[in-house]
């Protein structure tokens, strides 16, 4: 991922017989199921894709976007593999580090996320870490050395709003209060403006790509405090990157393992699409341009 994050996960039930004369999507809809509410990075982006992917079908089908919030994705990502027929009708968009759930066995879980197949990616991001101007941290050392740690919100685990401030912990040793259930990152924007939490973890991309975040950098509400890139985003020179300050503060080679492997989470897959020949599951990624089983 690589969050709100970034990150965008795309999953659908494909069957497809090439051989037939009529396109099988001829005359039919196909749903995107968003596992979050409106309004959200991951919202805009799968309505802005229901809107052109249909073309690029064969068929040409209808698609319909549908919200399905819950536990930050994890209630879409179980409809889509446990409840949805696998006809190729239903896809869905959330968040591509879900798998995290399964691997530490979290029983919410009843999707396999080893039996989906990777096929695209609507974009390549990293995450940013940002916390409420007004709050009383100023410097990374002010957060590392915090008496009462910041309140960030969350949609639920397996999001960038709840693994990068746990990764922060584990590298950094900033902790954090996660205030987890929050629907999507619309209502997490109402959190923040209501002071109930004051830092989030969203895509770089969401922080300068929509509103209230562009108003709030302009006028200095929020202050962005970290960056999972490799290098600095040119709209952050000022900002350090999670690496340097790895490097400053002297983290373990344990964390920053760790570190390479958590901010990997949306790099998975192959690199190309394979035939579509039987029925499969198929995810795309903010990080891929296009996967497939």
């Amino acid at each position: 991922m690589r969050d709100e994050g970034a990150r965008f996960a795309l999953l659908v039930g494909w069957c497809v017989d090439l051989f037939a004369q009529t396109p099988y999507y001829q005359g039919k809809t196909v749903r995107i199921v968003i596992g979050s509410s409106t309004g959200g990075g991951y919202d805009l982006w799968a309505r802005h894709v229901a809107r052109f992917i249909g073309k690029y079908i064969p068929g040409n089908p209808d698609v319909v976007p549908q919200n399905m919030p819950g536990a930050g994705g994890t209630v879409a990502a179980n409809y889509v593999y446990g409840i949805a027929k696998p006809d190729g009708l239903t896809l869905g968009a959330f968040n591509p580090a879900l798998y995290f759930d399964q691997l530490v066995g979290r029983p919410e879980v009843k999707f396999d996320w080893a039996k989906f197949t990777w096929i695209g990616s609507p974009e390549q991001n990293d995450v940013l870490h940002y916390i409420r101007s007004d709050a009383p941290f100023k410097t990374i050392d002010d957060l590392r050395n915090a008496k009462e740690p910041p309140r960030c919100g969350s949609t639920g685990t397996g999001t960038t709003g709840h693994y990068i401030p746990l990764l922060l912990e584990e590298t950094l040793g900033i902790k954090t209060t996660i205030v987890s259930g929050y629907q999507g990152g619309a209502e997490i924007d109402l959190a923040v403006e209501r002071n109930e939490v004051v830092c989030w973890s969203p895509l770089i991309a969401t922080y300068f790509g929509r509103e209230p975040y562009k108003r709030w950098h302009k006028s200095g509400f929020t202050r962005v405090v970290v960056q999972t890139g490799s290098k600095r985003d040119p709209r952050l020179k000022d900002v350090p990157t999670l690496n340097e300050l790895m490097q400053q503060y002297k983290t373990p080679d344990s964390g920053k393992r760790l570190a390479k492997v958590v901010l990997t989470a949306a790099t998975l897959g192959i690199d190309r699409v394979a035939g579509w020949t039987e029925p499969s599951r198929v995810v795309v990624s903010p990080k891929d341009v296009i996967l497939a089983r």
